[in-house]
This record gives C-alpha cells, sequence and structure tokens, in this order.
C-alpha cells in the first residue's frame, strides 16, 4: 500500500492474488517450522497458507481474524465495507485511530498518513475490504471452505488470543477452538481493553 512498489488498480487486490503471492513467498524461501502469528487479513491469508502447506507449520497464533465462507458477516464488518467504499476521501490515520484504545496524537495520525499522499494511494486499502468472502456469491467461499477441512484435522498448537473490543471480529475465537484440534486445552486469552 502506500508508496510502496504495488499493483496500482484495484481490481489488482484479490483474495486469490495474495495468497498465490504469499505462497510463492513462503515456497521460494522454503521456510519451515513456522510459527504463525495471523491478525486481520494476516489471518485470512495466512490460514490458507496453513491450509495449503500443513506440514510447514509447527504453531499458530491466531487473533482478530477469522476465515470466512460465505455466511455473513458482523455488524462492525458491514459498517467498515460501507465506509470504505463510499468515503470520499480515505483518512487513513484517523482510520487507525479509530482502531486503537487510545487518542493517537497529531503527529502519530500523520505518521500513518505519510506514506498515502493521495487518494491514488489509497487503492489497496480501500479494496482490502470487498474480497472478504461474506456472501454465497463471493470468490473464494469454496477455497475457504477447503481450509477449513484441513484446519479441521491440523493437530499442531492453537492458540488463540481475541480482544474484548473488536468489533468485526468479536467471538471469533470459538471457531477456531471449537474445530480445530490444535486448539483442544490451549490457554486461549481474550485481551481486555483492547481495540
Amino acid at each position: 500500500f502506500g508508496k510502496s512498489d504495488k499493483p496500482a488498480m484495484r481490481t489488482d487486490y484479490t483474495f486469490e492474488r495474495h495468497v498465490a503471492w504469499m505462497s510463492d513467498w513462503l515456497t521460494q524461501l522454503d521456510l519451515v517450522n513456522i510459527t504463525l502469528f495471523c491478525q486481520d487479513w494476516g489471518g485470512l491469508i495466512g490460514l490458507r497458507l496453513v491450509a495449503a502447506f500443513p506440514d510447514r507449520f509447527a504453531r499458530l497464533v491466531i487473533g482478530n481474524t477469522g476465515l470466512p465462507v460465505g455466511t455473513g458477516s458482523s455488524a462492525g464488518f458491514d459498517q467498515w465495507l460501507a465506509f470504505s467504499q463510499n468515503v470520499p476521501q480515505f483518512p487513513v490515520g484517523a482510520i487507525v485511530n479509530m482502531g486503537t484504545k487510545r487518542e493517537l496524537t497529531s503527529a502519530e495520525i500523520s505518521a500513518y498518513d505519510a506514506p498515502f499522499p493521495d487518494e491514488s494511494y489509497k487503492e489497496g486499502a480501500r479494496q482490502f475490504p470487498t474480497p472478504v468472502p461474506i456472501t454465497p456469491e463471493h470468490a473464494s467461499v469454496a477455497e475457504n471452505l477447503a481450509a477449513w477441512k484441513v484446519l479441521e484435522a491440523f493437530e499442531n498448537p492453537v492458540l488463540t488470543c481475541f480482544s474484548d473490543g473488536d468489533p468485526v471480529s468479536a467471538s471469533g475465537e470459538k471457531a477456531f477452538i471449537n474445530r480445530v484440534p490444535g486448539a483442544r486445552g490451549q490457554p486461549h486469552r481474550i485481551i481486555t481493553e483492547a481495540g
């Protein structure tokens, strides 16, 4: 995103393309014995990598994310999706500030805005909510369903640590705790007073 070397068109930002890019990165580096900490989009993409390459992952720490399969979304996500697509100017620093427990200083907000000198640099950030598979018609539903089948057999340790204040992923830990064998008996945490 921002000033980094990146695709320029919003249509370049698809879930499957990001999974493919990260799969290439993982295999080219031949990474093994991985401890994955995944949060937000890191979970959607990272958990698909776990499903594609389960033998490369030693353990998972999952926080404030999910692996949706077209069965709906939270009211918080629906609001975020509508905002991201309809706000005339995408205020990156203000968005980050809304997700924190304490108010950021104006200098901190400016630092988050710095990589985005105008709206053309924000295409990826603006697009990213749209490929989340929240309806049956969304692309990636079949792929995520297949990924869940792999996760439902994943026996390496899986720890969840979700916040109590995320309006998008509230209670999302339950799916992992209830469905992934490696999550059984782990010291899962809800982080209180967190964004």
